[in-house]
């Protein structure tokens, strides 16, 4: 068992690192690409990337105005997305663009909060959170218990101040009627899509379009040591999805051409594209380690 503990330990460890350096680089990318220009000196009032002071007042206003002006642009002449080196970040990128600057002041600006008389200081240090614990943003299938299914105004990806927010059915309302298992976001898809609660459509703007190919057949690949065989079903998938969300971008249709391992799926990668974030998470080993493997037949030697 301490074995077992250690090599976890050692595995979490070494997985972990490279994950908060990443959602660094990300940020930094997008930084670079439509922000620095004119953040990292401070140009015509901007922000000055790593100083508290100058963003204590913009924070005041909350992250969701942060994120709103980077997005949309500012009347005092900020273009949107940081203008033309900018205009094809994704809102994602955007958005890790200002949490990176704003991870540059974090610890000056909550540490304020301490000493803080003024309204301004104590808004800004109040929308400067504590940065999430490594595991929660490394592994985003573990999430706190308390935190599934929130209504869209307090789920972190809506804007609370957009009065259409409020207006979205809570998530927890509109899956009441679905079939319930004891992970994720606490839905068993499958098990809801197959008796017929659900019926998704082919195609967004179309209700009417016929179904695609829906493909059965099983994938099975053999892990090294005891751990049991991973079965992937394409038929779960295809009633999903069409061949071309996973292929050839994702997965190579061809045999052994295909390197996956837990550390990529833990990166996001693989199979880690959509569970984990769309799909059930990965630390239900069983779903998907489904087939026991022969064991062995032990030797009895008789004296």
């Amino acid at each position: 068992m301490k074995i077992i503990n250690i090599i976890a330990t050692v595995f979490l460890t070494s997985a972990l690192a490279p994950v908060a350096s990443a959602q660094q680089v990300e940020g930094k990318a997008g930084y670079d690409k439509g922000c620095a220009v004119c953040h990292a000196a401070g140009v015509a009032g901007a922000p000055k990337f790593g100083d508290p002071v100058s963003w204590r007042e913009p924070l005041a206003k909350g992250m969701a105005a942060l994120y709103k002006s980077a997005l949309e642009g500012t009347a005092k002449g900020m273009p949107s997305r940081g203008g033309v080196d900018g205009r094809n970040l994704t809102d994602n990128e955007v958005k890790m663009a200002v949490d990176y600057m704003v991870d540059s002041v974090r610890d000056a600006i909550a540490a304020s909060a301490a000493t803080a008389t003024d309204a301004t200081s104590k808004a800004a240090a109040a929308a400067v959170k504590p940065a999430a614990p490594i595991l929660f943003s490394f592994n985003r299938m573990l999430r706190p218990l308390d935190k599934r299914n929130l209504a869209p105004a307090d789920d972190g990806i809506h804007d609370p101040e957009n009065e259409g927010t409020h207006m979205l059915q809570p998530p927890a309302v509109g899956m009441a009627d679905f079939v319930k298992s004891g992970f994720g976001n606490r839905v068993d898809w499958v098990a809801t899509l197959e008796s017929g609660k659900i019926a998704p459509r082919w195609e967004r703007a179309s209700p009417d379009t016929d179904g695609h190919m829906v493909m059965d057949m099983n994938i099975l690949r053999v892990p090294r040591g005891s751990m049991p065989n991973v079965v992937f079903p394409h038929k779960q998938h295809t009633e999903w999805l069409e061949c071309s969300n996973c292929h050839p971008a994702i997965f190579i249709p061809q045999k052994g051409a295909n390197q996956i391992s837990m550390p990529l799926i833990l990166l996001g990668q693989k199979c880690g594209v959509c569970h984990g974030k769309v799909s059930f998470p990965i630390s239900e080993c069983k779903k998907c380690h489904s087939q026991k493997k022969d064991l062995p037949q032990k030797t009895v030697v008789t004296p």
